[in-house]
């Protein structure tokens, strides 16, 4: 997607954005929304950061570049307010969220239906259904704290204490003792693995209990037509409300940004700091050169011929598969792979998209899209271990290959600065830096320099295309820059 490069602005804006990601985008709208002038920068030509879909091999097959499934997108409280579907972005929801194939043709499988979920785990239904149930009960609840600042106190108590006490144990050993197959841990296990990191861990607890049990309500949608959708439908309501985007434009120092009343970075604390130029003081600057990266992701695009013909059909019918094995494989892969240490078996997750949206195919030709977790900064080309992942539960998938394409953690950086050393979630997802990150502030989005503000992934909540980092900056700086305590409505017009 093409937007305006190199249009003149005479005047300089009231709030310069830098970085069109998610963040970005939604900054941009909350401050547009309430009568500022806004101009955003974005080095790429294309828009999106990890919203993009590009045609790789054929111009009539869209990939998605970054992430291609938002089970934030339909949860968060700037998406709700914001309304996708009545801008013309249509979330697809898959028959089974994700699915978890294991050897022997074995499959756990997610269903949208808590019930039919737990019908397909055997003696493990009861104990799913009393773990994810209270969690749907007080969904909005666990979702806004989740995704929250990080810096007040719950406003739905309930909702913390279910979420709290399930975290504690599926966060530790302790959680397996909370299953009895395979397939039941592994299917709880293989979303924990989102966190990216070490396993167990408290803040791969939450991860697995928020994103699994959304998978039984607002769902794990794709985007019909591909994630860059999203980003189209939060640029037209920034034109529509006067801002200007800038494509092809890299900002290396703050002062090329004229004299705005307010700063919006949606970048990395390393960028931060090369744009501040000497301009941070030395505590914060410290601060910032501690803040902690986790391991990378390595990206896999295939060209394929038919469906995934995966051991276990019903696979297919998912939209996410995650690919790690038994829980005790995974907890000893991941954590390997957040200490350094490479092995031929990463933890994989594979999404065929013409599955849940047909409208990604053409006859002989769909997109096949997968990660591969791996050390950070890891320069490895990851097509043969992807391939061979998926070859272990899909035997034949390597003769439905017309073309491939891979991308190292390595080079996932030089994609996009914000992956340092290929780290997607922009931050290690420990417990402590996820509250605190990106510096221990009272404010997280607030800088030492007047009217600069900070709205990436390194800031709270984290990771995710949610739009809260940017919307939670807008409203901070709205507040302290222009007096501003209610943004103007998100809803459309």
């Amino acid at each position: 997607m093409r937007t305006e490069a190199g249009r003149r602005v005479v005047n300089d804006p009231d709030v310069a954005i830098v970085g069109t990601g998610p963040n970005g985008l939604a900054a941009a709208v909350t401050m547009a929304r309430s009568g500022l002038r806004v101009a955003l920068y974005e080095q790429d030509e294309d828009i999106g950061g990890g919203l993009r879909t590009k045609a790789l091999f054929d111009d009539d097959v869209p990939h998605d570049i970054c992430a291609a499934v938002h089970p934030m997108a339909g949860a968060s409280p700037f998406f709700r307010a914001f309304d996708l579907a009545a801008r013309g972005v249509e979330l697809r929801q898959p028959e089974i969220g994700y699915a978890h194939p294991l050897d022997h043709g074995r499959a756990a499988l997610a269903h949208r239906d808590l019930a039919e979920t737990c019908a397909g785990l055997g003696p493990d239904g009861a104990a799913w259904r009393r773990l994810m149930r209270p969690l749907l009960e007080h969904s909005a609840g666990v979702v806004d704290l989740v995704l929250s600042d990080q810096r007040a106190l719950p406003r739905d108590r309930r909702a913390a204490s279910v979420l709290a006490r399930r975290a504690l144990v599926h966060g530790s050993r302790a959680g397996a003792r909370g299953f009895r197959t395979e397939e039941a841990a592994a299917l709880l296990t293989g979303v924990a693995a989102h966190a990216v990191g070490r396993l167990p861990s408290l803040a791969s607890g939450v991860v697995a209990l928020l994103l699994g049990h959304l998978a039984h309500g607002s769902g794990w949608p794709l985007v019909r037509g591909g994630s860059v959708r999203i980003a189209e439908a939060l640029a037209a309501d920034i034109r529509a409300h006067g801002g200007v985007l800038h494509t092809g434009r890299r900002i290396d120092d703050l002062r090329e940004l004229g004299s705005p009343r307010a700063v919006l970075l949606d970048v990395g604390p390393r960028a931060f700091a090369r744009l501040a130029r000497g301009r941070l003081p030395a505590g914060y600057a410290r601060s910032l050169a501690r803040f902690r990266y986790g391991p990378g992701a390595a990206k896999a695009d295939f060209l394929v011929s038919e469906p995934i013909p995966w051991a276990n059909p019903a696979v297919g019918r998912a939209g996410t598969v995650h690919l790690g094995g038994t829980r005790a494989q995974m907890w000893r892969q991941e954590t390997l792979t957040s200490r350094g240490v490479a092995t031929d078996e990463p933890f994989v997750l594979v999404v065929d998209p013409a599955a849940v949206d047909p409208s990604r195919a053409r006859p002989g030709r769909r997109p096949v899209w997968a990660y591969a977790h791996v050390p950070n900064g890891d320069p490895t080309d990851p097509l043969e271990r992807v391939r061979a992942r998926i070859e272990r539960y899909a035997p034949g998938f390597t003769d439905t290959i017309l073309m491939q394409r891979g991308i190292s953690a390595r080079d996932y950086e030089r994609y996009n600065p914000n992956y340092v050393g290929g780290d997607i979630g922009s931050g290690a997802m420990t417990l402590v830096q996820s509250v605190l990150r990106p510096t221990p502030r009272l404010d997280p989005y607030r800088t030492p320099i007047p009217g600069v503000y900070l709205c990436s992934a390194s800031t709270p909540p984290g990771p995710g295309v949610h739009g809260m980092a940017g919307y939670l900056a807008a409203r901070s700086a709205l507040r302290r820059e222009f007096g501003v305590r209610t943004p103007g409505s998100l809803a459309p017009r």
